[in-house]
This record gives C-alpha cells, structure tokens and sequence, in this order.
C-alpha cells in the first residue's frame, strides 16, 4: 500500500512540474505511475485535492530533512548557509522537485511554507541574538528577499546556467552579506562542507 501510494506521489510530483498546472487526470497519473485507473481511485478518489496532498508532503518532507541536516548547529548563519545550499543541490539532483518548487513556490500558500516557517524562525533567531544586522520589523522583507534569491538560483541550475555548487554558495553568501555578515565570513559560510540531505521517511 505504502509503495503505492509512493508511486502516485512521485508521478504527480512530476506531472504537476512538467505542466505547470495544479490538475491532473486519472489517466494521465496512471500512465505516468504505471498504473491501473482503477488504483488511482481507489488511492485517490477524487484528484481535486492531489495538488494539496502533494505540496503538504512536499513541505514536511523537506522540513524534517533539513531539521536533521542541521541538528548538529544551532548557530543561525551556518543554518542558514547550509539549507540554502541544501536547496539548491536538491534541485540539481531532483530536477522535477526543483520545478515543481519553482513552478509553485511563490503562488501556492501550502508550497510557501517550505521556506517561511524555518526560514522566519531562523531570522528571528538571529535578529534576537545579535547575529544579523537587522531590525524586527524588516524580518518580513528579508525572509521574502532571502526566499526568491534561493528559488532564482535554483532557477539557474534547472536551466544549466551554474552548476550548483556555485549558485548554492552565491545565494547564502549573498543572503549572509545582506544580513550584516562581513565578506570574508559569509564566504566562509557559503563554502563549507555541505553534507548531503539525510534520507527521506516516507511516509505517504
């Protein structure tokens, strides 16, 4: 059960990139997932609410990878540079999840939570503890600068413009210096060793 319900996840997660659409049809998800319309609906039932379900375990999933990516660092600006590259490395080596991220990221509530409740925590982090040069109030404003920097650098590396060892470091070392950082630490930051993504429960 679990595998297939993995299946239909996975085939959608590529539909919904590939066409830039949040709707689908049976058929299309059962050819795609190789499998029967039947087991669509019986899975499924009504496809309205697939693009919901998807971009929610989209979101979790990649929270909770990234929670234990971090968990040996509570030191805001290297949280901050290691999932920033963690982001953009995933684009790189799962095309249609950075689409499906790019495609939607800015326009779907569900989708925008990826970013806006870590990344948020993480500002506030360290606004509270002196380690960004930044006022409360332009928290907003930085986390919405902070999150188009990251989905236009995942940009490039889907289109072949960089690789993405190098857009990863310029997006944090970018952020890092608008965050108050000196050159030469948020270049530190930016180029540290970035290990990989831990892997994902599944759990759909």
């Amino acid at each position: 059960m679990l595998a297939v319900q993995n299946r239909i996840h996975d085939a959608a997660l590529r539909l919904f990139a590939e066409k830039g659409s949040t709707q689908l049809s049976v058929r299309e998800l059962a050819d795609a997932a190789g499998l029967a319309r039947g087991t669509i609906y019986n899975y499924c039932g009504s496809l309205e609410a697939l693009f919901e379900k998807v971009a929610a375990g989209v979101v979790s999933e990649m929270q909770l990878r990234v929670a234990t990516l971090l968990r040996d660092t509570d030191e805001p600006a290297t949280q901050l540079a290691l999932s920033l590259r963690a982001a953009v490395r995933r684009a790189h080596d799962e095309p249609h999840w950075g689409r499906f991220i790019n495609r939607f990221g800015v326009s779907e509530p569900t989708l925008q939570m990826i970013w806006n409740g870590p990344l948020m925590d993480n500002l506030q982090h360290g606004v509270a503890t002196g380690r960004y040069d930044l006022n409360v109030e332009q928290i907003p404003a930085a986390g919405a600068h902070i999150g188009g920097s990251l989905l236009a650098a995942m940009l490039l590396v889907l289109e072949g413009h960089r690789t993405w060892r190098a857009a990863s470091s310029d997006v944090a070392e970018l952020s890092l210096r608008a965050l108050g950082l000196s050159r030469n630490e948020a270049l530190r930051l930016a180029g540290q060793e970035l290990p990989p993504l831990p892997p994902a429960a599944r759990t759909q």
